[in-house]
């Protein structure tokens, strides 16, 4: 729920009101029922509201504590606030709103920052401390709500989105050029840096303490995940009973709305299972599910339509269903849309998250998304299986990087890029980013095959789901909607952590050693297992019917491969190819021209790499050469 935006100078210049204001209007989409701004000499906070608690304007934001001293611009969820509430009026605070932001900040006044851990949610807030003229800036421990900065030595600027920070006439764009080595190498960023020189997401569960005399910032992280000290006593059938419990508490606390909720309905089991407890609470409950026009697809893509299983679950739940069919012409209208929303790329094909998002956002406010079971629960085994047998800390940083080269090779970054630009390009760095993501964790080790798993779920859950929540956000609040996501939940999290690999993945010791290492297709042999999530799935099992839990996992996407061959293939040339391209001052057309080539002639499959070049390329347009979407 929400947008924020903020303005502190420190030299004590006032701030602008026309600036805040402009700050806030351009992130409007993010909370169209209101908008307010605290403006104090030289700090303004800014906020627009997407009522969900407490629909009055006692909810409005910013909000002041009941004794003066915090002023806060909160984005986000509380899902423990009533019980903090209940607490917190024990020890005399008082309560004029039934909203979340008010317990909030009525916990900062009564314990500080110490109040932050306890906070079971999402969210991102700024709180200027006025008797100690400071201001903090914090996000939630998972990193649903999205936070940017810049700072640059005599004011910061804030905000929800990129978007609104650079309002500010002092901010000139520049494109971060080890921000575009990352994203080509990895199509997401490891790092917290963006393509927007100078201007940083906050990570994950950190806090930022800004006063006048502040000459740089500090990133204070306050919880991490921890894999490595699974609870090896634990049996099967505990953990499959703790994973239900924890679950239905999970979905159970995140239905708390003054609004109506609904549910995405993939046709799969982790959809399935939120929309089975979800149903149970809502009478007549709301789903949605993305398809897609299959009619010139071929290959492994004709599988990807996920309607009939979400229909068939629908009737079983006697949900209110509805349905979003993607065609392939579809994407030429949505791409200047999901860029300019999107604004720090992120990730693979996103543009079926903004259809699906928008068509939920005409029936409901808040909308569960079943986000993060795989990272928890071993969902990708196909990618640990590569890292199984490693042999050292060496061997394992060795095959895994090779795999999370996504889009472009170091080796071939001297094609991509023009010369100009590979001159200032560091090689090595991607390397470095990606060894740092588990080193900054000081407990992992690398010792056995289980350890190895117990690291790529860290990876990927501080990497591949960051990136994801990302995306999920900017384009479900692109149209006004709040997504919510049960499997981040304080309690279900800190127990998956415990569950041991073993509980979650099949026989990784005789399924790996099937794989013939000199096999021309390893790849595809690797992605035949699907044994992932089995504490999960077993837990599920009383949720959902028994060809749901034991269907074949396949991701959230449109067959781009088919229709960059066919129906889009001049849309992509036209894009890509055409005289005016407004990256080519970056990449190497002659590069992108074999890519798109060689996709077309059916040589390789470059629709990740084709993706990233056409939302670099609307990126460019939009933000460098400022033309209107």
């Amino acid at each position: 729920m929400c947008g924020i935006a903020g303005v502190f100078n420190l030299n004590g210049e006032p701030v602008v009101f026309s600036l805040i204001k402009r700050m806030t209007d351009v992130i409007a989409h993010r909370g169209p029922d209101g908008e307010g701004h605290f403006v104090n000499n030289n700090i303004a906070l800014g906020h627009r509201r997407l009522s969900i608690l407490d629909l009055s304007d006692r909810g409005a934001q910013p909000m002041t504590s009941g004794d003066g001293n915090w002023v806060i611009s909160f984005n986000g969820c509380i899902y423990n606030y009533m019980e903090l509430k209940q607490e917190l009026r024990k020890k005399g605070h008082a309560f004029e709103s039934s909203t979340d932001t008010e317990v909030i900040v009525e916990g900062l006044s009564a314990y500080g920052l110490d109040f932050i851990p306890r906070l079971n949610g999402m969210f991102a807030f700024a709180a200027w401390n006025k008797k100690e003229q400071t201001l903090y800036l914090c996000r939630d421990r998972f990193g649903v709500k999205p936070l940017y900065y810049w700072f640059n030595g005599k004011r910061m600027v804030f905000a929800s989105e990129i978007k609104a920070i650079i309002q500010h006439p002092a901010y000139k764009i520049e494109v971060e050029i080890g921000a575009l080595n990352e994203y080509f190498t990895f199509q997401n960023l490891f790092t917290y840096r963006t393509l927007f020189k100078g201007i940083v997401m906050l990570p994950p569960a950190n806090i930022v303490r800004i006063d006048s005399t502040s000459t740089y910032v500090k990133h204070h992280s306050w919880w991490d995940y921890d894999f490595s000290e699974p609870d090896n006593k634990m049996g099967f059938e505990e953990a499959r009973e703790e994973t239900l419990r924890l679950f239905k508490q999970s979905v159970t606390r995140q239905m708390i709305a003054d609004v109506p909720v609904g549910s995405y309905l993939s046709g799969g089991m982790d959809s399935g299972s939120i929309t089975a407890i979800a149903a149970a609470h809502v009478p007549r409950l709301t789903t949605f599910t993305c398809g897609f026009d299959m009619s010139e697809v071929t290959g492994v893509e004709v599988n990807y339509d996920e309607r009939r299983d979400a229909e068939l679950l629908a009737n079983h739940f006697k949900t209110e269903h509805f349905e979003q069919v993607i065609n392939a012409g579809d994407i030429r209208w949505s791409l200047p849309k999901v860029v300019w929303h999107l604004e720090d790329l992120r990730v693979g094909m996103s543009y079926p998250n903004y259809y699906i998002s928008r068509l939920a956002s005409k029936f409901v406010k808040v909308c569960l998304q079943g986000t993060g079971g795989d990272e928890l629960f071993g969902g990708y085994p196909w990618r640990y299986y590569r890292v199984f047998n490693s042999i050292s800390k060496q061997d394992f940083f060795d095959q895994y990087y090779g795999f999370w080269q996504r889009l472009v090779t170091d080796e071939d970054k001297s094609k991509l890029f023009t010369p100009s630009i590979l001159s200032k390009v560091d090689l090595s760095e991607p390397r470095s980013v990606f060894e740092r993501v588990f080193t900054f964790n000081k407990k992992l080790s690398y010792d056995t095959p289980e350890e190895h798993i117990q690291n790529s779920l860290y990876f990927e859950i501080k990497t591949f789901l960051n990136g994801l929540l990302i995306v999920g956000d900017k384009l479900a609040m692109a149209n006004g909607l709040e997504e919510r996501f049960p499997f981040l939940d304080n309690d279900l999290i800190s127990f998956a952590q415990k569950v041991p690999v073993r509980h979650k993945l099949g026989n990784l010791e005789g399924e790996i050693k099937r794989i013939d290492e000199n096999l021309e297709r390893k790849k595809r042999a690797y992605q035949e297992f699907d044994d992932g999530k089995n504490v999960l799935r077993k837990a599920m099992q009383e949720l959902i019917p028994a060809n749901i839990i034991n269907r074949k996992k396949q991701g959230f996407s449109a067959p781009d491969e088919s229709w960059y061959r066919g129906e889009n293939a001049n849309y992509v040339k036209d894009l890509l190819l055409s005289g005016r391209s407004a990256s080519a001052e970056f990449i190497n057309p002659d590069y992108v021209k074999l890519i798109v080539n060689e996709h077309t002639n059916k040589r390789i499959n470059h629709r990740l790499l084709i993706w990233s070049l056409m939302s670099f390329e609307m990126w460019c347009r939009i933000f460098i050469n400022h033309e209107t979407i």
